[in-house]
């Protein structure tokens, strides 16, 4: 390592220090420069496919660097607990995986070391990242506490054998999606045009906000006060609901999967056309048999035209972010890390072992990414905008999805689901909401 990389990095400890001494924080010097602790996500089919993916680039790191890296790769589902209960306890790992979405909570708890200045340049800069995905690393008008490290988009994947006996393209527009997923469904054979992930209260938070966006609207007001009830989000929950509980084009047994692997599972087995999923979804028709020549993937269909203040948007920015974490035991060891595995050499291998996407600024030099990954890149550096940036975006999520969950498993059931009831349900979202933050 350069010498004044070392001296930044040394610089960028001794100003954490620094900074905790001023707000009456104790923290744990580096015991040993040549080891750390990495909380890794949980991004391949299995946690262990995830060590086998990461353990020999951590091995390549020790050689660059002398550091052994204690890797641990955590559940989504422990994840976030067992971050806060780091943070607050005061011991954590020195590096950690976050979801995005959580950029601007784990900011507010003050454990993350803020990228600016020399911790910024440790790292090799923050203007490296695109901007869509670096916009999804803290509050705005703040600091970033965590940086892009895996892109997700949304995308449409669709049967290509169904589509070409059918005689569909791509559908473009919404109107032209539910044309296809019309023509598509034949509940008597058990064939639905699309199959959701109903019982996941993350994925239908998702499409509320991504259809909020197309009808103009936004569960916060510029105040950060939440405004579930607004007609734009109203006809943005009703949009995603009508595909089972109206149309008719999803089955019914929908609204009980729980995850996108369920839903990939059926689309894989010929249950359904089309799927709506994050391009990591790719990993899972194949574990499900279903090889790249059988489908076909497209950006997720806009409304056209668009209501008034509506938004061109088809994904939000979805991805993995990382982060050093303040009560780390070792700062500028956690900081070469990030830099590593932010690096281009690293993403290049990593976005291809986990199908993600790059969170780089495109190199002129590279090589043409494939036709699917230049899909997606595009959708998220064009079409995507961040989930809230607000303190309470995990609330958010839980509480507007598991409505969603809900009036799903409601409409399973035959019952009629009005704009009413989305109103009615939402407005317990908020009220759950409020309680939360109160």
């Amino acid at each position: 390592m350069r010498a004044s990389w070392r001296r930044a990095v040394a610089g960028v400890t001794a100003a954490v220090v620094a900074a905790a001494a001023l707000t009456g924080c104790t923290l744990v010097p580096d015991d040993d420069p040549n080891t750390l602790t990495y909380w890794a996500s949980n991004q391949a089919t299995s946690v262990q496919a995830d060590y086998e993916i990461l353990r020999p680039e951590l091995e390549k790191f020790r050689q660059r660097t002398g550091i052994t890296v204690d890797l641990q790769v955590i559940s989504w589902s422990d994840l976030l607990n067992r971050l806060l209960s780091a943070t607050v306890s005061g011991t954590g790992p020195d590096v950690v995986n976050i979801g995005n979405t959580w950029s601007v909570s784990l900011q507010a708890t003050g454990g993350l070391i803020p990228f600016e200045g020399e911790a910024a340049e440790a790292i090799g800069g923050l203007d490296k990242f695109l901007e869509t995905s670096i916009s999804a690393s803290g509050a705005p008008g703040q600091v970033p506490t965590s940086v892009p490290l895996y892109g997700l988009a949304y995308g449409l994947f669709y049967n290509k054998q169904m589509f070409a006996e059918a005689g569909l393209q791509p559908p473009r527009t919404w109107a032209e999606f539910l044309t296809a997923a019309q023509r598509l469904t034949d509940p008597a054979a058990d064939r639905w045009g699309v199959t959701l992930s109903g019982a996941s209260y993350t994925e239908n938070a998702h499409f509320a906000f991504i259809f909020g966006q197309q009808h103009g609207g936004d569960f916060f007001d510029a105040a950060g006060e939440p405004q579930f009830t607004q007609p734009t989000i109203v006809a943005a929950v009703k949009q995603y609901l009508d595909l089972l509980a109206v149309q008719g084009l999803a089955s019914p047994s929908d609204a009980e999967q729980s995850t996108t692997q369920e839903a990939g599972a059926a689309f894989a087995a010929g249950k359904a056309g089309m799927f709506m999923a994050q391009n990591n979804a790719a990993a899972t028709l194949e574990k499900n048999g279903m090889t790249p020549d059988e489908y076909g993937i497209a950006p997720m269909p806009i409304l056209d035209p668009l209501p008034p203040g509506g938004r061109a948007i088809n994904s939000h920015v979805a991805g993995i972010n990382i982060a050093a974490m303040v009560d780390g035991d070792n700062h500028a060891g956690a900081l070469e890390l990030i830099e590593f595995l932010t690096g281009p050499e690293e993403q290049e291998i990593l976005n291809e072992a986990f199908g993600s996407l790059p969170v780089l600024r495109e190199d002129p030099g590279a090589a043409a990414p494939d036709p699917a990954t230049e899909l997606y890149r595009g959708v998220l550096a064009e079409t995507a905008a961040p989930m809230p940036l607000i303190t309470n975006e995990a609330e958010f999520e839980s509480t507007v999805g598991n409505a969603m969950r809900d009036l799903f498993g409601r409409a399973a059931t035959g019952e009629q689901i009005d704009e009413q009831a989305i109103r009615d349900a939402l407005a317990g979202a908020e009220t759950s909401l409020r309680g939360s933050t109160s």
